[in-house]
């Protein structure tokens, strides 16, 4: 699905079609957002400068990516 799909099935009437749209958009906010952590961490962040940017505590952010 590309961005053009996922714009029109967000502004479609049909709520299934609104509610699929938003669950691929939460998949794909947490792909992103675990790519990101794990760079960051191989970059030398802490678990706070990455909370600090995901505007999370430490300790949410280390629970979630620190296994």
């Amino acid at each position: 699905m590309d961005l053009g799909d996922l714009s029109e099935r967000v502004r479609a009437t049909d709520p299934a079609v609104g509610l699929r749209a938003v669950g691929a958009l939460h998949r794909l906010a947490e792909r992103v957002e675990a790519t990101s952590v794990a760079l960051a961490r191989e970059q030398g962040w802490t678990w706070e400068q990455i909370g600090d940017a995901l505007g999370m505590s430490r300790q949410s952010v280390h629970a979630k990516y620190g296994k």
